[in-house]
């Protein structure tokens, strides 16, 4: 079975591939730049830019492949606020040029969202009516639109705060900001007054197999399984580790004005998931142990 993913590059994109890679996919990663993956290095990788639409149709015509995984996207909140027509040609467009490949060879797509397309008082279910809060959301929502009405088989699917190993050349996660900063000896202040359902990144992947090996079409949050502020995710990193907790305060949101609107009470509900995917996140403490195990 063939399968490309975008955004081979990233976070998500990095661990996702090397997952993958282990259980005998015929893979494809494709990203800007140079291949930065050390954890899979021998990647079957292509260097592309996704908003190149011949280039797009090239290559996916080429390589036929059985499975589009689109993780590829501009993510942050402030830089797409400020530079929105370089965010709907990053996350809309090149989501159009991709499903307008793919419906050439009609292989089956797997959207990566985001927990953004939705506002307040999560955590929220898939049945919610989507209400974006900033330009990020907004973008995102109008690929998964694109997505669903593609004629494709498709999986829509959408993480939060997404945490785990760090490795080099990839931007650390909040826990190893935590933990880093800690070990120094430094003060720091997190906020206690937003809630999240963070998610270890091979739980992550745990959920992508499971639609891979499924086919089953819709949208499907994966997340963590505990509602937790980033003040409290510092605090158990800080006990979990052995570090000095007392270096942590509690601050509200207000002490870090940010240019775009974010959502006070996030997260995502993952009962879909579990009841048809099988899908079982481990805990935060569990994830907090093996971040920092690898």
């Amino acid at each position: 079975m063939k399968i490309i993913i975008t955004g081979s590059n990233g976070y998500l994109g990095q661990h996702l591939t090397d997952f993958l890679s282990k259980r005998n996919f015929d893979l494809i990663a494709l990203s800007r730049g140079e291949n930065k993956n050390i954890i899979t290095p021998n990647l079957n990788y292509f260097q592309i830019d996704l908003t190149n639409k011949e280039s797009i149709k090239e290559i996916i015509t080429r390589i036929k492949p059985d499975i589009i995984i689109h993780n590829a996207a501009m993510s942050k909140p402030d830089v797409c606020d400020k530079n929105k027509e370089e965010c709907l040609l990053q996350n809309v467009t090149t989501t159009e040029y991709l499903l307008d490949a793919a419906s050439t060879i009609g292989c089956y797509f797997i959207y990566v969202s985001t927990d953004f397309i939705f506002g307040e008082n999560g955590p929220h279910s898939e049945e919610e009516k989507p209400n974006p809060l900033n330009f990020y959301g907004q973008s995102k929502l109008m690929s998964e639109n694109l997505v669903k009405k593609s004629g494709l088989s498709y999986n829509i699917m959408r993480p939060v705060f997404i945490y785990g190993p760090a490795n080099q050349d990839i931007k650390p996660t909040f826990l190893h900001w935590v933990k880093n900063n800690l070990e120094q000896g430094k003060r720091i202040k997190v906020v206690n007054d937003q809630r999240r359902t963070p998610t270890y990144v091979y739980d992550i992947c745990q959920g992508l197999l499971a639609m891979i090996e499924k086919r089953i079409t819709g949208d499907f949050h994966l997340a963590g399984k505990d509602i937790l502020s980033p003040y409290q995710m510092a605090v158990k990193v800080a006990n979990i580790l052995h570090l000095d907790a007392s270096l942590i305060e509690p601050v509200t949101s207000e002490t870090f004005p940010e240019p775009v609107v974010r959502a006070k009470h996030s997260g995502l509900k993952i009962e879909k998931a579990r009841n048809i995917l099988g899908y079982e996140p481990i805990s935060f403490e569990e994830g907090v142990n093996a971040t920092f195990s690898k």
